[in-house]
């Protein structure tokens, strides 16, 4: 039997973004483990705001925004506060009522420095990472790392030389410029827009685009993402960036993985200062041979961090595609260090959540 299609609207509805979402939804998982955790940090969230004034949203509230744009591939702000007017999943995890309406994109432009004042990325990953090492997913002796390029927020065009005032050359939306016999370097030309991006290839034939280098640390026993930073991208920006995060971990004996390009004498050296043991790739083409001699490859735990390292690969996958992080969505290294934190959180929080029990 044909069923009928009826024009009348219900005026009224009681039911609350609770009762709709199911009770096996994977975000379900993830914000019974954030929730606590920006409970937690509520101190820290104190001190950013001044007691006078009017009460602004949240900063709960933008922490958990920003996550569900890396975890459900948002393009932008304007794009997920749309969004969140009738996506009643977004609403449910930001502990917003049904009636509620979506505030607006400017608050997370206007708060976002005070984020970075205080840290509060770096802050959310390093709670996120306590607490998978306090549920014994993170295992505190064996790492690999790596490092991989995004693209900047800015234009080829905005590539200029140094100390040429920003309005100068064509204007309008999209200017043809022509850059035929013109050298451009780092050393003497700059984005206008994004100074701290820098012109950059990985290899040759690939094309040198404004970019910045993303550095990460992996444990090798369930691929937790225990360091994550951002820097301008150079020659040796994977490996002093990873040097700079192994600095933060503890001094503890451990073992870190890596590709042919960590092997280099400076940076087997600092890893050894730091009570570490280099398993990179031995890289016999390079001049002067190999870094790693047969006194670290001998051993099968060599050959093991080998194959696990490969395994780092696939976080950066996620952070580029789901994380859309393939290009960075603000300007400056203060800005993409602050997303890319929440966005290495959103992922361990998601690796979390599949490794969480079954309820029997």
């Amino acid at each position: 039997m044909r069923g009928m299609d009826e024009d009348q609207v219900q005026m009224f509805a009681t039911i609350s973004p609770e009762s709709i979402i199911p009770v096996d939804h994977p975000l379900r998982k993830i914000k019974k483990v954030v929730n606590p955790i920006l409970k937690s940090m509520s101190p820290l969230f104190d001190d950013m705001y001044s007691n006078t004034g009017r009460p602004s949203i949240s900063p709960e509230k933008l922490l958990k925004a920003t996550l569900l744009m890396a975890l459900y591939t948002v393009r932008g702000e304007r794009q997920f506060c749309e969004q969140l007017g009738y996506n009643l999943l977004f609403k449910w995890f930001l502990d917003m009522n049904y009636s509620d309406k979506a505030f607006d994109h400017s608050v997370f432009s206007k708060n976002r420095q005070r984020l970075i004042n205080h840290d509060i990325g770096k802050a959310f990953f390093e709670a996120v990472v306590d607490e998978a090492r306090l549920k014994e997913y993170v295992s505190d002796e064996h790492f690999s790392v790596d490092g991989t390029l995004v693209d900047a927020w800015a234009s080829m065009k905005s590539f200029r030389p140094k100390g040429e005032p920003k309005d100068k050359g064509p204007s309008g939306r999209n200017p043809w410029m022509n850059f035929k016999k013109e050298k451009r370097t780092n050393e003497t030309h700059e984005s206008k827009t994004d100074p701290d991006a820098k012109m950059y290839r990985k290899s040759e034939g690939q094309e040198a685009r404004l970019r910045y280098t993303l550095n990460g640390v992996m444990e090798n026993r369930n691929g937790m993402l225990v360091k994550v930073g951002v820097e301008s991208a150079g020659g040796k920006a994977e490996r002093a960036g990873a040097i700079k995060l192994f600095g933060e971990m503890s001094r503890n004996r451990k073992t870190v993985g890596g590709d042919k390009g960590y092997d280099t004498k400076d940076f087997t050296e600092d890893c050894r200062d730091l009570n570490i043991t280099p398993h990179v790739a031995q890289n016999d083409g390079r001049k002067g041979g190999s870094s790693i001699d047969e006194r670290t490859t001998r051993h099968v735990g060599y050959e093991i961090s080998l194959v696990k390292r490969m395994k780092i690969e696939e976080i950066f996958g996620w952070i580029k595609t789901v994380g859309n992080f393939k290009r960075t969505r603000y300007r400056g290294l203060e800005n993409n260090r602050l997303m890319a934190h929440i966005v290495g959180a959103g992922y361990n929080l998601v690796r979390m959540a599949k490794m969480e029990p079954v309820p029997g």
